[in-house]
């Protein structure tokens, strides 16, 4: 994927899509493609990058039409306005960094003992303070090292400090609670239990089912994560690591981030597994976590990798991160995830003998090139997560062009004759309906898989290849780092081809039906009215 489902078939309610591209900023994969009818699944500084998002943040504060209520009123969630998910994400501050510490006790059934430690600054003055949070038992709160009054309200986390705190201050918000792993009757994700232990899953919007935070990619931080596990198990998670530390019966793991971070991005894997070290192109630190007892059989796969990403890089540019791996997973999600710096993966992917050869490296690459377009560069909004998964989606389909002469031309001929049906039932490929309740990741579709897919090839069709491959480097170059929205990508496109491209873009993204195809006009999409209801 983010998500990346081997299924889209979720409906949702209808949503109207905007009548014109926007003009400024608003507020995995499940990872799903259709290759042919072979095989169907439904920059700048951190100075200047913490500045951009702390004016980003500010912005959707504003848009937000509540008031941070004084300490007498009675607490509420709160959210960034985000068109999908209204209540995600907190205004009023911009965190900077998240130490997150956890102790496992053999059981994946059995809350972990957890301390979150956030350090943010206000953008205005907050008597309050919300952080997203949902499913855990909190014992204690500190904000600037002094006792703070707590609340629930809806999914949030209500911190109440003894003081007002002023617009433009930093402030440090300990939390000890505890972190199920077992996930609530009405909502997946988060913990995902394996066979051995657990890993993460947190997109689009369930991070906060395992720490406190920020919810929303619009707010990225940097991430410290300690685990501690009895002997016997190995834990692993975003970015290199720092420190182990041996003490009786148990390790304590540390690592930490070197770029900003999504909280759905967030990864941690705690088995009976071993870490598989080599080297990526330039020195790259690349290294895998597999289940023990799999590592001879699933080693043919995992060495693909570096050339994967020199595959990448050669079309892109520099991989964006300070290392790279793959999380194997014994366990039954229906999906594979762009985790930073390393993505989840089901074992069983890279076991079953079902899936062709081409067709499983073609979903290394998908995870792999989110690590561009997604991560380095997230959406400012959930509305913008065509540019995730449609740019996935489009690596992927030019690597088993590449690899297996899957040609793009035919898939995307395919994708045309469906997009219309797509954008029926998901919405155009910029404007997605909302998912439905306890259905978040029903956001995942085909609209913004291949049918996003299908936009870059009518931009490459429209402005030609050379100008296409210039933008495509210029966009992971100037936000990298950061996050960026569907109008950043449409300036970036008219500035590089010379020309406004906002009227063409306008229709490929939101109208209901997909336009004409340059260079193809024999192309023509289904009436969705014509295809039986199943």
């Amino acid at each position: 994927m983010p998500l990346t489902p081997r299924s889209h078939t979720r409906p949702a309610p209808v949503q109207p899509a905007p009548a014109a591209l926007p003009d400024s900023d608003a507020p995995r994969r499940r990872t799903g493609s259709s290759q042919s009818a072979a095989i169907s699944r439904s920059t700048g500084s951190p100075q200047r990058k913490g500045f951009r998002r702390r004016k980003a943040i500010a912005l959707l504060a504003s848009a937000v039409s509540v008031c941070l209520l004084a300490a007498s009123a009675p607490a509420e969630p709160l959210g960034v306005g985000d068109r999908l998910f209204p209540y995600l994400g907190n205004p009023g501050y911009d965190v900077a960094s998240y130490d997150l510490s956890f102790t496992y006790v053999r059981d994946n059934s059995k809350p972990l003992t957890a301390v979150t430690t956030i350090d943010a600054w206000t953008v205005t003055e907050l008597d309050r303070i919300n952080l997203d949070f949902a499913h855990g038992d909190v014992q204690a709160v500190e904000v600037d090292g002094r006792p703070a009054a707590f609340s629930g309200a809806g999914e949030d986390l209500v911190v109440t400090p003894d003081r007002p705190l002023p617009r433009g201050s930093w402030m440090r918000i300990t939390v000890r609670h505890t972190s199920d792993p077992v996930s609530p009757d009405d909502r997946d994700g988060g913990w995902v239990r394996t066979t051995d232990g657990l890993a993460m899953a947190n997109q689009a919007d369930v991070a906060h089912l395992v720490f406190p935070c920020n919810d929303h990619p619009s707010d990225k931080a940097m991430f410290t994560i300690r685990v501690t596990a009895p002997d016997g198990y190995t834990a692993v998670a975003n970015g290199l690591p720092t420190d182990v530390d041996r003490a009786g019966r148990t390790t304590t793991w540390t690592y930490r981030t070197q770029h900003p971070m999504a909280t759905e991005l967030a990864q941690v894997s705690i088995g009976r597994s071993t870490v598989l070290r080599r080297s990526g192109p330039h020195g790259l630190p690349v290294r895998d976590v597999v289940p023990t007892q799999d590592r001879a059989a699933l080693e043919p796969w995992l060495k693909k990798t570096p050339a994967q990403i020199a595959w990448m890089e050669d079309r892109v540019g520099p991989y964006p991160f300070e290392t790279y791996g793959i999380l194997m997973a014994a366990a039954d999600t229906g999906f594979e995830l762009e985790t930073q710096t390393l993505s989840l993966f089901e074992k069983d992917l890279f076991t079953e003998p079902a899936y062709p050869k081409w067709y499983v490296e073609s979903i290394m690459v998908h995870e792999l090139s989110h690590q561009w377009f997604g991560d380095s560069v997230s959406p400012r909004t959930w509305s913008d997560l065509w540019l995730n998964e449609g740019h996935a989606t489009w690596y992927e389909a030019l690597y088993a062009e590449a690899k297996a002469g899957r040609t793009l031309d035919a898939r995307m001929k395919a994708a045309y004759g469906a997009s219309d049906r797509w954008r029926a039932a998901g919405g155009p490929p910029a404007a997605p309906k909302p998912p439905k309740p306890g259905q978040k990741i029903g956001i995942f579709r085909p609209n913004v898989y291949d049918g996003a897919a299908l936009v870059l090839y009518a931009l490459r069709q429209e402005i030609g290849p050379k100008a296409f491959e210039t933008l495509e480097r210029a966009w992971v170059q100037q936000h990298r780092d950061g996050t960026a929205t569907t109008a950043d990508f449409v300036r970036l496109a008219s500035a590089v081809s010379g020309r406004d491209l906002g009227g063409f873009l306008q229709d490929w993204l939101y109208a209901e039906k997909t336009p004409a195809m340059p260079g193809h006009p024999d192309w023509k999409a289904v009436d969705p009215a014509a295809v039986p209801v199943k």
